[in-house]
């Protein structure tokens, strides 16, 4: 903050007449205020030259008073710019060669039209490749998991049962999945089973156990209306054949 200051009478200009009246009775009155700015100080930076503005404290920030940390913005190097730039003639490129000419340069994995090394090494097959053919497409249950599970004669089985006696816990992706009965292991009662799918093996040994078996229809695939309607004349037609086929076995 400025200080202001009175001038004094003797740096005061000399009067044209001299003094007549009584020194008692004059009363000294500011008449002129000086200004005095405060200098600027500057703060320079041991890791750069140039000098710094020292931060001013208990100011707040606005858009005129923003700036970097002293010592955050560093000097590019100017490339180019002769030898004792340190980054002059070819600036760092080399002499000759692909990646010393202009342009954008080369691929992230390239090596000069040779087979790369992302193509060279073996791949594997499946969900451990990323294939999506690997990707499980039922949420599997044998029949010795069935049998420890101790369901009651004639109890359904069931995803929804199964889940609910704790014998499958899926989770993330195989929620959305439908369930196959495998065949490993033996069963003692009958039950009702529904699943999408079974096993050749379980359901030789279901049967023979004289258990129902209910295969649950599967989610449609879409396709093409005029498929769609081929599909329809090919079932028709070999539909008729086939009744056909029985006729004409029948009456031999």
């Amino acid at each position: 903050m400025a200080t202001a200051s009175l001038i004094p009478s003797s740096w005061l200009p000399p009067l044209s007449t001299p003094f007549k009246g009584t020194v008692k009775t004059l009363v000294a009155k500011p008449c002129l205020k000086v200004q005095r700015a405060r200098p600027l100080v500057f703060v320079v930076n041991k890791a750069a030259s140039a000098p710094v503005a020292a931060p001013i404290v208990g100011v707040r920030f606005r858009l005129d008073n923003l700036g970097p940390q002293p010592g955050s913005r560093k000097r590019a190097k100017r490339k180019g710019r002769g030898i004792s730039a340190g980054q002059g003639a070819s600036c760092g490129f080399g002499m000759r060669g692909q990646k010393s000419r202009s342009g954008p340069g080369v691929r992230k994995g390239f090596e000069g039209g040779q087979m790369p090394l992302y193509r060279r090494i073996p791949k594997l097959r499946g969900i451990a490749g990323g294939m999506h053919a690997g990707l499980p497409k039922y949420v599997h249950v044998n029949l010795r998991d069935i049998e420890d599970a101790k369901f009651k004669e004639g109890e359904e089985v069931s995803l929804e049962s199964l889940k609910a006696k704790g014998v499958i816990n899926p989770s993330g992706r195989e929620r959305r999945l439908p369930l196959k009965i495998l065949g490993e292991g033996e069963l003692s009662k009958k039950l009702t089973l529904k699943a999408r799918a079974f096993s050749t093996a379980a359901k030789e040994k279901l049967e023979s156990a004289g258990c129902s078996l209910t295969l649950l229809p599967g989610r449609k695939k879409w396709v093409k209306p005029s498929v769609a309607k081929n599909l329809a004349r090919a079932e028709e037609y070999f539909a008729k054949k086939r009744a056909a086929a029985a006729t004409e076995a029948a009456s031999a």
